[in-house]
């Protein structure tokens, strides 16, 4: 069983079973392949070099929309700056994805403060995709969804998602805890 994370001489260390790891490296290869740009068919390879695309529509995933949400209330604004950020913030949330995956290959788990600044990203775009799945939008929602899983054994696809929602944000308040730890003393 998970121990969380916590802050050592060494860094911030977590201790996982082998299925937890499984389990956290497929959350993260999920939610990356969710960030990935549609494929287009025609692209201007200067955009392609630059970085930016002339049109980024905003995404129709919600889980996505919570990711990577308008920038501004109004419409103008807000396409202006996706188009210009969108790549580069899908690219580094992929990148801490797939760095956070890499992580979990040792254990335990050591993360420099970087690191863990990454694995927290890492697991709050994992929370923002479950919780737009398990439509929690509001502290009831919440509720209705640890209610789910008070059972013990989940018994449907909501309540495992449910499990998995509670593990990863527990997992996620360890880290910030750590984190915290690092701060310098006031």
């Amino acid at each position: 069983m998970a121990h969380g994370f916590k802050r050592t001489r060494k860094g911030i260390v977590g201790r996982f079973e082998a299925p937890e790891v499984r389990l956290l490296q497929k959350l993260f290869s999920d939610v990356g392949e969710t960030l990935a740009p549609e494929p287009r068919e025609e692209q201007d390879p200067l955009e392609a070099l630059v970085g930016w695309d002339e049109d980024v529509p905003e995404p129709t995933d919600p889980a996505l929309r919570r990711m990577l949400p308008p920038a501004s209330s109004d419409p103008e604004q807000a396409a202006e700056f996706r188009r210009l950020t969108d790549r580069s913030l899908r690219e580094r949330k992929i990148a801490a994805l797939r760095a956070s995956s890499l992580a979990l290959e040792s254990e335990p788990v050591v993360l420099t403060t970087e690191q863990a600044q990454d694995f927290a990203r890492s697991l709050n775009d994992v929370r923002l995709v479950l919780a737009s799945r398990l439509r929690i939008d509001s502290p009831e929602d919440a509720e209705r969804v640890a209610e789910l899983t008070d059972f013990g054994k989940a018994e449907s696809v909501e309540q495992y998602m449910g499990v998995v929602y509670n593990f990863v944000s527990w997992l996620q308040e360890t880290l910030m805890n750590a984190l915290l730890k690092t701060l310098p003393a006031r």
